[in-house]
């Protein structure tokens, strides 16, 4: 198929944790034959920060973020698309493209609404009984989301979703992996995560809480937006770590800390790239705990799972380097054998197999 994909970045991960997503499955399905175009704004000083250079695999489009950008761009990518995407996001002009797409209504194109966040996405709707996507939803042939499990999947329909699924983060273990530690990551415990408002008060109260339980250990706390955060002594801020980095930064670590936003933690069955990431670095994670983990990774075998920031300091003041190289191998063994890119692009041809059939039908 010849897929239009309307997403924040391709080529920048700056203020931007959905690229690893779209590169790691974007690639997957264009090695199984399909033709994909990813259509990205000029915005967020993202083209300054390119952390990929356009691959071969995709063509990238940088439109201007402009009202006639956007336009010109849609127009262009309804022309020869069997399917066009938007995912929620972009970050400029989000509501326009997502009432467009459903109105392009031309034979054969399938429309798709792709929820990088549906929890945030959700609570929107729900608490905005004028939100543009209540009238929208019902209108796409396909919604994928890529976490949320059934209470996801369950809402969705209650806003009209005719198809509504989940299509899970991953690994791509050609760019995530075992490499040597580099002495600017080293610590014992390190977080990687932009800061948003949502997110904050969680990493207070599970990192930073736990590096004020152990001044003598050592903690890197990574990300945009950090600069300026009060922290404990032992705290370093590393600021932004580009895509490129972090094999280095997970593997430079005794264990790295993954925050789930608030959302994401209530609606459960959530795992951010940065778990798969750091799995397939054989890196030894603590997560927060959320419903649905062991759907991904067992706990107390291939994750640690910690309900507080002081369960966090009691894990990590336990934890030595061979059950930390042990967890890591665990966790990258799976991973690999059940939660790759491969694996979800194969999900999606199966997921648009269904859509082109049912569309065929109704003709």
């Amino acid at each position: 198929m010849k897929i239009a994909f309307f997403g924040s970045s391709l080529v920048s991960s700056y203020w931007n944790g959905a690229a690893t997503y779209y590169r790691g499955l974007l690639s997957a399905l264009a090695a199984l034959g399909h033709d994909i175009t990813f259509y990205e704004p000029d915005a967020f000083d993202r083209q300054r920060h390119r952390d990929l250079s356009d691959p071969d695999w995709a063509r990238v489009i940088v439109y201007p973020a402009t009202s006639d950008g956007w336009r010109r761009a849609v127009e262009a990518a309804s022309r020869s698309a069997d399917l066009i995407a938007k995912a929620s996001g972009v970050g400029v002009f989000d509501v326009e493209l997502e009432m467009a797409m459903p109105a392009l209504g031309r034979s054969g194109l399938i429309t798709v609404y792709w929820d990088v966040d549906a929890p945030a996405t959700l609570s929107s709707m729900a608490a905005d009984e004028r939100h543009h996507l209540r009238a929208m939803i019902p209108r796409y042939e396909l919604v994928l989301t890529y976490g949320g499990g059934e209470p996801v999947v369950s809402a969705y329909r209650k806003f009209g979703a005719r198809v509504c699924l989940p299509v899970y983060n991953a690994v791509d273990p050609k760019t995530h992996y075992p490499v040597a530690a580099r002495p600017e990551y080293r610590c014992d415990l390190s977080f990687l995560g932009n800061r948003l408002p949502d997110r904050e008060a969680r990493v207070e109260a599970f990192f930073l809480h736990a590096a004020q339980l152990l001044p003598d250990r050592h903690f890197l706390l990574a990300g945009a937006g950090w600069e300026g955060k009060s922290v404990a002594p032992n705290v370093r801020i590393a600021g932004h770590v580009g895509s490129g980095s972090h094999n280095a930064f997970f593997c430079s670590a005794l264990a790295t800390l993954n925050v789930n936003r608030l959302s994401m933690a209530q609606y459960g069955y959530s795992p951010p790239t940065r778990i798969f990431e750091a799995a397939g670095a054989a890196a030894c994670v603590i997560s927060d705990a959320w419903e649905g983990i062991e759907q991904f990774l067992a706990p107390g075998q291939e994750i640690l799972v910690a309900e507080n920031g002081t369960a966090v300091a009691a894990l990590l003041s336990r934890l030595t380097p061979r059950e930390v190289k042990r967890i890591g191998r665990a966790a990258k063994s799976r991973v690999l054998a059940e939660h790759t890119y491969a694996h979800r692009a194969q999900q999606v041809v199966e997921i648009l197999d269904m859509a082109t059939s049912t569309s065929e039908a109704a003709k």
